[in-house]
């Protein structure tokens, strides 16, 4: 009988297990929201108006929302109790990998009545058509994209700026997202000139351009990587085995919109980068790779991908532009939700790597980074102003204190306003693996000592680490 009730209660719990697996994996946007389980709860943690996040409410009038296209919808934003925008919009789901989670990422256009595409100001952001929803799902935490725009920000480099707020889609409860600017070219986001079609000789052919090493997604003409996309760097990336390339996509002008003298340009020019970087005398200021990019823009970007020990830094979701007459300049960075130790797989969980040194530790990914980084920090002057940048930054914006301030802000917002229980109990995993999880914490409280310890090691490490090169 003993173990006849052992077995029945073991039965029981792995039952128990199967379901809240099975409960994660089939949520979806369909679910209906999680009320609270009696009135007297309901009554004991009402929430003030002032304490809520912003709401984004969308409509989708029976349309789908899918990968592309965008599809028609309405949606209404509220700040406490107040209606601050009401109109319509396209939306679809936008993310790569990501895409796999039931919590889906959104990017969507504001449009006006007609349905063409309108610039509105949401949120006190700067006007603009072209929007994101993200969906940190994967990131237990929810502050890992946050923390580094806003620390890009801090230190003089622009970032998407960001706001905690909390969807309902169809009146069904979504969590807890991070509204963002979308990046593209304009004076408030990426400010370059914007490169006309009839601009292809002399100075107007300069600028302005944005390119990105990213995966191939969305409407890049044709398929994987081609002439018409991108164009290939001529130096094979360090400690690559399988003969990978490094590639340059267009983003601005976009690959149906760029012409051929201004592709021609543009690679001419990163071209002409890569091969004083890789000469004999690269470290020369007046021809050496100093004459081709911002120097202080790479150190900024080196500096963010590092702190965070960013898996995917310098081989996806990398932007550079260059302005009409200006050098060519790293960022603005974009997506970091695998950042700060929350990758299982080529060391992005430990806090005692450089990430630039992704390909000596996993030489047969398909993403490589390139040599960019390993030769820049071979260069003394380079070294010499990094080591400052590092100095002056760990005195300011980047100290322990300002960082840990920062989550410290970030959750007692969160938990004030009751949004991070909220998103847990329509996305319950906590104590649970999502690729690719690092640490897995039982509750919200673990997920963020984790972060927190993680950033004092990794802190900690980088000091001796600059110190020494």
């Amino acid at each position: 009988m003993k173990i006849a009730s052992t077995l029945i209660v073991l039965v029981g719990r792995y039952l128990t297990v199967v379901f809240l697996v099975l409960l994660c994996i089939n949520c979806s946007s369909e679910d209906p929201p999680i009320p609270p389980p009696d009135d007297e709860e309901t009554e004991s943690t009402e929430i003030p108006p002032e304490d809520k996040l912003p709401m984004f409410a969308i409509s989708t009038n029976g349309n789908q929302i899918v990968d592309e296209p965008k599809n028609d919808a309405t949606f209404t934003v509220t700040e406490g109790n107040v209606v601050s925008h009401e109109g319509r919009m396209g939306i679809e789901i936008r993310g790569a990998s990501s895409q796999l989670f039931p919590k889906k990422s959104f990017g969507f256009e504001t449009r006006d009545a007609a349905n063409e595409d309108l610039d509105v100001s949401l949120l006190g952001y700067p006007e603009e058509e072209d929007w994101i929803l993200y969906a940190p799902y994967s990131d237990k935490s929810l502050l890992r994209n946050m923390l580094i725009y806003d620390l890009s920000r801090d230190i003089g480099q622009y970032a998407s700026r960001t706001k905690f707020v909390e969807v309902t889609i169809d009146e069904a409860y979504q969590g807890v997202y991070v509204f963002m600017e979308k990046l593209k070219r304009d004076s408030g986001r990426i400010d370059i000139n914007n490169l006309k079609e009839d601009e292809n000789s002399g100075d107007d052919l300069t600028g302005g351009y944005i390119l990105k090493i990213d995966k191939t997604a969305g409407s890049n003409l044709g398929e994987g990587y081609n002439d018409q996309n991108s164009f290939a760097s001529t130096i094979s990336p360090p400690n690559a085995v399988n003969g990978q390339e490094i590639n340059f996509m267009y983003e601005d002008p976009d690959a149906e919109d760029i012409t051929t003298e201004q592709k021609t340009y543009i690679t001419n020019y990163v071209g002409q980068f890569e091969a004083a970087l890789a000469s004999d005398s690269f470290t020369d200021p007046e021809t050496g790779y100093a004459a081709f990019i911002d120097v202080d823009s790479f150190i900024d970007f080196f500096i963010l991908n590092e702190l965070s020990n960013n898996v995917d830094g310098y081989r996806l979701s990398t932007y550079m532009h260059k302005d009409k007459n200006e050098k060519l300049k790293m960022g603005p960075i974009w997506d970091f939700n695998l950042a700060f130790g929350n990758a299982d797989y080529c060391s992005g969980g430990t806090t005692n790597v450089w990430a630039y040194k992704f390909n000596e530790r996993c030489p047969e990914d398909f993403w490589q980074v390139p040599f960019w980084w390993e030769r820049l920090l071979q260069d003394p002057a380079y070294v010499s102003k990094l080591k400052a940048r590092w100095g002056q930054l760990r005195g300011s914006s980047l100290s322990n204190g300002a960082i840990l301030s920062k989550l410290d802000t970030y959750t007692t917002v969160l938990n004030t306003s009751g949004a991070a229980e909220n998103n847990f109990r329509k996305w319950p995993v906590l104590g649970t693996y999502i690729w690719p999880n690092n640490f897995v914490g039982n509750t919200y409280a673990e997920e963020l000592d984790y972060l927190t310890n993680w950033i004092e090691d990794r802190l900690l490490w980088m000091d001796a680490e600059i110190e020494g090169l």
